[in-house]
């Protein structure tokens, strides 16, 4: 980039320290769509959107607003249509430069309000999409008047200088190299010291629309002096993916890869783009993985896709500290040596701890929390699987996102009245990672020793869908944290004076349909430093059997999940709701069964017969208690004679 000004006394001079940051490596966030935001608002297609940054700019404030709270670390203007051609359509050719101010003016409020509010960096991105006329030899219009008309509109972006003017340029969408050209000869001429991001859209072969390659495209940009290339909008983020790991190849710039979310689809009169935000967030971490510098979305994304992405990036930040750690040959739970404490031996954190490292076999039962404050039932039935010698509780976390007594509070209730060791179920859902670090400290603090680290079910699942999740992090960033506590270590790597002592579970799904991802993440944890695992409810044990043999390279502890069934609608429950997968065999014997008390005991059955062909497979069980029926979990483990009450 040039340090110089260029001809204009108006014009943007970039301070180097604002923008440097963003091309030093690391990856960045960018925002989603603004189009596919303000059609939602009920502004209609026939509309110049780019007009409503004088028109309505509350609006263009709002969806701004948004994408900032979910994480987006650059906004872009809402000004990819502000040229002189594409605002002529609307009669609006005569305020390119009042409409792009506007749109400079509204993103810049957003970005020095979330500054204020959060104290969190963001940046103010200048978008610049194709003019909408087709160039010469093919077209009327001159490469001289499509390069006036991208320069008119950046002169406009770059009005006022550092801190006012945008920090940055994204020219986006660009189907010919020919116009990108253009596009790139107007930035260096009138803001010849701001960043300039170029990206192309592609066919679902991965090449330009105008005929050039993905390589030729990376070459080509490189060389007409892009600061960052890359591609955006196209068929979705199988297609960008495929692009950025070819454009890696050809160029050592930074990449940025903004796709669709899929192709849109007709859908009884509407067209919607149907690729939903957690696929999107898996395809952000091949990104970031294949080169890419600056991630984010173009068409049908919105604020949601943003904050799965941002949970995405920040799982990635952990796993990679996990894997720069294993590469440096440290056990997983190494640390800043100025700052750690090594934690107690596993077999010295808790009574279950002991029994994972010594290779006892673990008896678990889940006793999920109450839906108000009453838990005498919970306490009781605690109180019995105690007594007949069951090893541990298992107390969910709000489970399918349901508004339940907090699984802390349980598991404090039942260690300090009943005696016998909990493990606190703890999902990334409700907390930010601030309050994640003050939760687990607080229950170090009050004698729980055992965490299950978990996701956590995403809000839409249960009886309140419209609350909001915040996902700051996932299963496995949260094993990264509660690694570090025992390493004596916040979340800032400064020392909290001693080490929480936690043992670290975490969650496994044999009967997922992507059973490649689940290893893939399952090794993930691993390498963070989970200790030992709990599975899902298993009915399938070739599933079973299939996963402990994926893993067998780097298997820790596992416990096997089993579930008395309670009748057939229960089964059809697990099958069809859940999707957990269920053998027709079972599903014919619960059908069999002739009345309640038939179903309960052929469901007891059936789990006592996979506990015992599952035990020379693992370390354990955790034996769920459907409707709270604790008896039938103590039966399943053989500790009660069928029929006790």
């Amino acid at each position: 980039m040039s340090d110089g000004a260029g001809g204009i006394a108006i014009h943007y001079v970039a301070e180097p320290a604002a923008t440097a940051r963003l091309f030093a490596g690391a990856t960045v966030l960018c925002d989603g769509a603004m189009g596919t935001m303000l059609y939602a608002r009920g502004v209609f297609i026939n509309r110049c959107y780019d007009e409503l940054n004088l028109s309505q700019p509350d609006l263009v404030r709002e969806v701004h607003a948004e994408y900032l709270q979910a994480g987006a670390e650059i906004v872009e203007t809402n000004t990819f249509g502000a040229n002189r051609f594409r605002l002529e359509h609307f009669g609006f050719q005569d305020k390119v430069r009042e409409i792009n101010v506007a749109g400079v003016k509204l993103a810049r409020e957003c970005v020095e309000q979330i500054r204020e509010k959060q104290a969190s960096e963001a940046f103010v991105a200048g978008s610049i999409g194709p003019l909408g006329v087709r160039l010469e030899p093919l077209g009327k219009v001159g490469l001289d008047e499509a390069q006036a008309a991208f320069a008119e509109q950046i002169r406009a972006m770059a009005e006022g200088g550092p801190g006012v003017g945008v920090d940055l340029l994204i020219v986006e969408t660009m189907t010919s190299l020919t116009e990108a050209r253009q596009a790139i000869l107007a930035a260096r001429s009138e803001a010849p010291s701001l960043p300039v991001i170029v990206m192309m859209t592609v066919d679902e072969e991965g090449n330009c629309l105008d005929g050039a390659s993905a390589e030729t495209a990376a070459l080509k940009l490189t060389e007409w002096g892009a600061d960052a290339v890359g591609c955006n909008c196209s068929a979705g983020p199988a297609t960008v993916l495929s692009v950025i790991e070819r454009m890696r190849v050809v160029t050592s710039l930074p990449l940025a890869a903004m796709p669709n979310a899929g192709i849109p689809r007709a859908v009884e009169g509407r067209t919607l783009y149907l690729t939903s935000p957690e696929y999107m967030a898996s395809f952000t971490r091949k990104l970031v993985k294949a080169g890419a510098s600056f991630v984010g979305g173009c068409c049908g994304t919105t604020p949601s896709y943003t904050r799965a992405m941002k949970s995405a990036l920040r799982a990635l930040d952990a796993m990679e500290t996990g894997a720069q750690v294993m590469e440096r040959g440290e056990s997983a739970s190494a640390a800043p040596a100025k700052n750690k404490v090594e934690p107690p031996p596993l077999g010295q954190r808790s009574k279950i701890g002991s029994m994972v490292a010594a290779g006892d076999f673990v008896t678990m039962v889940e006793i999920v929390p109450p839906k108000g404050i009453d838990c005498s039932k919970e306490l009781n039935g605690a109180a019995e699987l105690h007594k007949l010698g069951v090893d541990a509780i298992n107390v969910p976390d709000s489970p399918r996102a349901s508004a339940r007594m907090s699984a802390q509070s349980l598991c404090v209730q039942i260690q300090q009245n009943i005696g016998i060791e909990t493990i606190l179920h703890y999902t990334c859902r409700d907390r930010n990672v601030l309050s994640i670090q003050s939760d687990l400290l607080g229950a170090s603090s009050i004698g729980l020793k055992n965490v299950l680290c978990l996701t956590g079910d995403p809000p839409k699942l249960g009886n309140y869908p419209d609350a909001t999740a915040v996902f700051d992090v996932d299963a496995i960033g949260l094993v990264n944290i509660v690694r570090n506590l025992n390493c004596g270590l916040d979340i800032g790597k400064n020392s909290i004076g001693e080490s929480t002592g936690f043992t670290v579970a975490v969650a496994a799904n044999p009967g997922v349909p992507d059973i490649d991802q689940e290893v893939r993440r399952f090794a993930y944890k691993v390498e963070a430093g989970a200790e030992y695992a709990i599975t899902q409810p298993v009915f399938d044990l070739r599933l079973l059997e299939e996963f402990l043999k994926r893993i067998e390279s780097f298997r820790i502890p596992v416990i096997a999940g089993i579930w008395p069934l309670t009748n057939l609608r229960n089964a059809e429950f697990m099958k069809n709701d859940l999707r957990v997968s269920m053998p027709e065999e079972i599903m014919a014997r619960m059908a069999a069964a002739t009345s309640p008390e038939a179903s309960r005991a052929e469901g007891v059955k059936i789990a006592q017969e996979m506990l015992a062909e599952v035990r020379p497979m693992v370390q354990g069980v955790q034996v769920s208690a459907p409707f709270g029926k604790y008896a039938a979990a103590a039966q399943v483990l053989g500790l009660v004679e069928a029929g006790v009450a």
